[in-house]
């Protein structure tokens, strides 16, 4: 008979999952917090331990720096509960070597399931391993958070925690707007090489011509009128990672040397023969579908494995809606500090009405939709009206007019220039180079506009992938 240990500091709650483990077969025993918890490890050996993240006299961080400590007992499952999900919590309890972590109110099934899982985990000798490197600071931007505590979310905090400490590369799938860059800075922030420089490439963004200067750097004279060396992407990123946004935009004919960069970390800058070294970590998002790029034979099978090492699928925001109020929430104090007005609330009408759309453009549109209604709203209640949604917008184009007609003439016109870059942006799928043709402007023009309108916050070839807007959300 497996033994299991429950810790928590409300007995109730101790009582009701007792019940249901021993109804299940399991031997249970309880504490209520860290210092009990490690003496009846000690003195019971118990093969799986439920334990709540925050309690008086110390709780799961505690617990599981403890076990970790200790040689013999480093290897006993810990399942962390917790009523504060956020993906701080989840990610450092992961690192510190938690089985799983579970949000609370429980629920059976997935009690019955989870500890099934980790005994037979634990009877495998397959226990996870742990995860080094320090964790990631409670002084962290607001904006760098990632709001969520839905199970799809819970399951990426716990990805993250997995493979962070680590040096593998690092493929993040999910659509436009999820928040694949965001994902990809926790896990360097989480990383050994956090004090490195974390370096992005839109491979959508930048011209085939110019991406390979900007990946691997040239010397004097490559270029006709270039009278100066300059340092490629992967080299200034030694001791730190680079992020390959849109990679499934890599031209074919850059993907071998792609590959050699991964495989060997050197290269060579263009107009040269010598051999440079970088050490540097390779993060890759996309959101293409690459096995049918494999297919067709745009993108190449061997550089894909390599790529994939480890795959973090994010969800997008209609499979985890329990985070869209969160989210909204969030979005609204950021984009009111950004905007400088007043703090609107929403109503429960506005609530209820944001649950129900189905979001095409996943959390940058909800982002982009709080912001618009917020502006609307001018510091009072948030109503339905003040809703904005792009499918609204895309049927309604006479009352988003109404709308605009009602704003100061430049916000108006800020307004009207978001609409159409957002959408230009959607229709092209994050390529800003395409999404300024069919804009009618320079695409230099553009990158100026993202950043003045605050949809964008980096200059061409360094910072072009997905904004912290786009991403799951902030801290």
């Amino acid at each position: 008979m497996s033994r299991v240990l429950i810790v928590d500091d409300e007995r109730n709650l101790r009582v009701t999952l007792a019940e249901i483990l021993e109804q299940h077969g399991y031997e249970v025993k309880e504490a209520e917090n860290s210092t009990q918890a490690l003496v009846a490890i000690e003195r019971q050996q118990p093969d799986l331990v439920f334990c709540d993240w925050k309690m008086n006299g110390g709780g799961g961080e505690e617990l599981l720096r403890a076990l970790r400590s200790q040689q013999e007992h480093r290897d006993i499952p810990v399942i962390i509960m917790t009523a504060y999900g956020t993906s701080g919590n989840t990610i450092q309890a992961i690192q510190l070597g938690a089985y799983d972590f579970i949000a609370k109110p429980l629920d059976i099934d997935e009690i019955v399931a989870t500890t099934h899982r980790a005994l037979e985990h634990a009877r495998l000798q397959a226990e996870v391993k742990d995860l080094r490197g320090r964790l990631q600071s409670s002084s962290a931007p607001r904006q760098e958070e990632i709001v969520g505590s839905s199970r799809p979310m819970l399951d990426v905090f716990k990805d993250i925690g997995r493979v962070a400490a680590s040096d593998t590369t690092v493929l993040i799938q999910g659509e436009s707007g999820t928040g694949k860059e965001l994902i990809a800075r926790s896990i360097h922030r989480n990383s050994s090489r956090r004090t490195g420089p974390f370096i992005v490439i839109n491979c959508a963004a930048i011209p085939a011509e110019l991406l390979e200067s900007e990946l691997f750097g040239h010397e004097r004279g490559a270029f006709t009128g270039d009278a100066s060396r300059n340092a490629g992407k992967f080299e200034a990123a030694n001791g730190g990672t680079v992020f390959l946004d849109e990679i499934g935009d890599l031209p074919l004919s850059l993907q071998p040397k792609l590959l050699r960069v991964l495989q060997e970390q050197t290269f060579e800058r263009l107009g040269s023969n010598e051999v440079l070294r970088s050490d540097f970590r390779v993060i890759a998002a996309t959101n293409c579908d690459l096995a049918e790029l494999m297919r067709e034979q745009h993108f190449r099978q061997d550089l894909y494995y390599r790529l994939s090492a480890f795959t973090i699928h994010l969800p997008p925001l209609r499979d985890r809606r329990s985070d869209i109020v969160p989210l909204a929430e969030h979005f609204r104090e950021l984009c009111a500090k950004k905007n400088r007005v007043p703090v609107a609330h929403f109503s429960e009408e506005a609530l209820l009405r944001l649950q129900q759309y189905s979001y095409p453009g996943n959390v940058r549109e909800l982002e982009h939709i709080v912001e618009r209604a917020l502006l609307h709203a001018q510091g009072r209640v948030i109503l339905p009206e003040h809703l904005l949604f792009e499918e609204q917008i895309g049927n309604t184009n006479t009352q988003f007019m109404d709308v605009l007609a009602k704003l100061p003439l430049h916000e108006s016109v800020a307004e009207w220039e978001k609409f159409r870059i957002a959408k230009a942006l959607e229709e092209t799928g994050g390529n800003k180079a395409e999404a300024a043709r069919r804009l009618g402007i320079h695409r230099r023009l553009l990158y100026e506009k993202l950043k003045t309108l605050g949809m964008e916050s980096s200059e061409p070839g360094e910072r072009n992938g997905e904004d912290h807007a786009d991403a799951i959300g902030s801290n």
